[in-house]
């Protein structure tokens, strides 16, 4: 290693070691600050590029000393402090060892390891409220999303099985934990926010949990109590279930189109401009409910169940496996045109499950895409007629009227687009 090198990563190294040494300075941390911190990183630096010419075993000695100075700062601690803690000297290990690696291994990993003890020390009362704030049903929750991240989806053989070689267990089960941690980032959020989020977050929350399920919660609210309450509070309550249905329903084209990013990266930009530009009508509209409903105070979320239930999970990963399947079947029988039906019936209810399907078989070379984005958008489009005819259907005579012209502009948007959008 030159010498340009060598103070490339020293420098690195003192920086790292600068920025968790200040956060350590701020919590008046007894062991190690603002300038010990950038010793001990610079120390594992400096052993991993001695290692060479002196042997491996300096860096064990490094860690050693390290390790006797860190329970010597300890034992003094313990005489003022009867419960002290250990987060600084384990901050202290982890940063001399990303001292090392950043010698020996790749440095973009070693900053990130640096930056993220950084956030971890940093978020240490947001840490601990969210935890203390989560009930048996969160810590299932979590667990279960680990379950079917860590344990399942690993196992899963990875090839292609049944008719036109379509039915690959570990890519559907693949889908499963997208989906799944799209929606418990959203429920994440939900429980950190709860009663404080506002309605315009509520619906943000909302579309990245399950648009169809808040459209269905905000429409039964305008009937709660519609007939005893006044008329101005029941078209309020009505501008404020419009804003957050519309936002929610605007919040699925985002996650379309991360979905989309996620599988068929290298045809993003084929097949995203025409459902970014629906997301940006649907932005349009959900300001316009916004302005409306400014006035209104009242955003206390519904509340929502477990996203990551394994039972919910297989329901998906069922139901992703018969639309890829029926994709197939309809595209080697009617050819693309055949899909449309499909993406009717089953954007009805889901629309992740043809998003996920047709995007894959974008990404395999078997649609083309022009025909993968205007099945996801008809999908799209299926499934908002599926949540307007919910919301009126449960909702107050207030929200009937504003759903059902906001709804049908959405759809106008989005069958524009499907008919003038060039080739």
């Amino acid at each position: 290693m030159d010498l340009g090198q060598a103070l490339t990563k020293l420098g690195i190294a003192l920086a790292l070691g600068l920025l968790v040494g200040l956060q350590r300075e701020r919590s008046d941390s007894r062991i190690a600050g603002v300038r010990t911190f950038p010793l001990i990183t610079l120390l594992g630096a400096i052993s991993a590029l001695a290692a060479p010419m002196l042997g491996g075993w300096l860096v064990g000695v490094g860690a050693m000393g390290l390790i006797a100075m860190l329970v010597i700062s300890n034992v003094a601690k313990l005489r003022v402090d009867p419960d002290p803690g250990i987060t600084t000297e384990v901050a202290a290990l982890v940063m001399y060892a990303v001292g090392v690696y950043l010698v020996v291994g790749e440095a973009a990993a070693a900053v990130v390891v640096g930056g993220a003890v950084v956030l971890l020390l940093h978020l240490k009362q947001p840490l601990h409220v969210f935890v203390r704030a989560m009930g048996e049903r969160d810590v299932t929750a979590v667990m279960q999303f680990a379950l079917i991240t860590l344990i399942i989806l690993p196992i899963l053989p990875d090839r292609s099985y049944g008719p036109y070689n379509v039915l690959n267990p570990h890519r559907i089960w693949w889908m499963v934990v997208l989906i799944v941690g799209i929606s418990l980032g959203g429920y994440v959020a939900y429980k950190l926010l709860g009663s404080r989020a506002g309605a315009l977050l509520g619906g943000i929350l909302g579309g990245l949990i399950s648009s169809t399920a808040t459209t269905v919660s905000y429409a039964r609210r305008t009937r709660e109590g519609n007939d005893s309450a006044s008329n101005d509070a029941s078209h309020a309550t009505a501008k404020l279930a419009t804003m957050v249905i519309v936002v929610a329903s605007a919040v699925s084209f985002a996650r379309v189109l991360v979905e989309i990013a996620v599988v068929a990266p290298h045809l993003f930009r084929a097949i995203a401009p025409p459902l970014a530009m629906m997301l940006v009508w649907m932005v349009v509209l959900s300001a316009a409910a916004h302005v409306l409903a400014r006035d209104d105070r009242d955003g206390k979320l519904p509340h929502t169940g477990n996203p990551a239930e394994l039972k919910s999970a297989l329901l998906f990963g069922l139901l992703y496996a018969i639309v890829i399947l029926a994709v197939a079947f309809v595209k080697d029988r009617f050819g693309d045109r055949g899909l449309y039906p499909v993406a009717i019936v089953s954007g009805l209810t889901d629309m992740d499950a043809i998003t996920l399907s047709t995007a894959n078989l974008a990404k395999d070379g078997r649609l083309d895409a022009a025909t993968t984005w205007r099945v996801v958008l008809l999908a799209a489009l299926s499934n908002m007629v599926f949540k307007g005819v919910a919301a009126i259907s449960l909702g107050s005579p207030a929200l009937r009227a504003r759903i059902a012209t906001l709804f049908g502009l959405a759809l106008v948007g989005g069958l524009t687009i499907l008919l003038l959008w060039p080739q």
